[in-house]
């Protein structure tokens, strides 16, 4: 099969080995899959992953012990777990001790012709949701995880700092429950999208240090976005940080100490919830989408996700 595969560089293979799949696995094959910043801080060392890159796709099951789901349309949870481990017994099985992780942990991943999972990780996707938007179930599920973790409502104050990918997505989640929320970004033509959302925006360049958002949402991927979030959250506000990134920088960290400051990692996310917003039209994703692209453009497609400004890449599997 074709896939885009990376072993301390990134290339594109015409000949790679279909999966083989295990008792329970379904073969699926992959119809469009999305360019995410975890698969770009994976070829700048995150995880120490190597095979087939890639994790946000929607694809057709091709063979199944369960032949209810042959030929159905399908996105895929990204764990896949033991289901016996005391952190899966204990409902943590996203967490689980022993599992491998779509694209990103010892499980080969979407930027392929064939990709396998477990048929509990599936879900069916309904006729009014797109090719185009099935992409983005798995990320707007991560987007949607935010409200699992924190409480708000109208009267707490929410900023989203970064204003890639992931950021306006969780900006839109954010909105849809009535939070006043804003997004601190550096690009005019996000601000522009911000504004036809009727989500406020401003320039990271005018923000100064003012300790008043009782929630500040990390989407940055970056120490710096961390160091301005401490900056504008309030004394015993809340930190969520939704972004992993490759590179190691010292932190000080010494205001999270003196403001008593809530840090809260979010990481994957209700599929169900998100198709559910996708179907209903909540959620605008088709402006997040930069440039399709086919699998043979992989290293290139890569390449441009990388660039500044530049939204969700697609990778079209023929």
């Amino acid at each position: 099969m074709q896939a885009l595969v990376f072993d301390n560089s990134l290339t594109f293979d015409p000949r790679r080995a279909d999966p083989a799949p295990s008792d329970g696995d379904t073969l699926i094959k992959v119809r469009q899959a999305g360019i995410c910043s975890t698969d770009l801080e994976i070829t700048r060392g995150y995880m120490g992953f190597r095979g087939v890159l890639g994790h946000e796709f929607v694809g057709e099951v091709v063979s199944s012990s369960n032949k209810d789901l042959v030929g159905q349309r399908v996105v895929g949870e990204i764990n896949c777990v033991c289901g016996r481990c005391d952190l899966c017994l204990s409902g943590l099985s996203t967490h689980c001790r022993n599992r491998t992780v779509l694209g990103i942990l010892k499980h080969d991943g979407a930027f392929a012709e064939f990709v396998r999972l477990p048929q509990e990780n599936l879900h069916v996707l309904p006729k009014s949701i797109d090719d185009d938007q099935a992409v983005f179930v798995e990320p707007l599920a991560a987007a949607c995880q935010v409200l699992k973790q924190i409480k708000l409502d109208g009267r707490k104050w929410v900023t989203v700092l970064g204003d890639g990918r992931l950021g306006l997505l969780v900006a839109q989640v954010l909105r849809n429950v009535g939070c006043p929320v804003r997004v601190i970004g550096k690009h005019p033509e996000k601000m522009e999208m911000c504004q036809k959302w009727q989500i406020r925006s401003r320039a990271l360049a005018d923000i100064t240090p003012r300790h008043d958002q009782d929630v500040v949402v990390d989407c940055t991927g970056s120490a710096a976005g961390f160091e301005v979030a401490m900056q504008m959250v309030r004394p015993r506000g809340t930190i969520v940080l939704k972004s992993t990134v490759a590179s190691a920088k010292p932190l000080n960290l010494a205001p999270l100490v003196i403001d008593e400051i809530q840090v809260i990692g979010s990481r994957c996310g209700p599929f169900k919830e998100a198709i559910r917003a996708l179907a209903e039209k909540q959620v605008d994703v088709a402006s997040l989408i930069t440039r399709r692209m086919k699998i043979e453009q992989g290293v290139e497609a890569m390449d441009l996700a990388s660039r500044p400004g530049v939204l969700k890449v697609i990778l079209t599997i023929e």
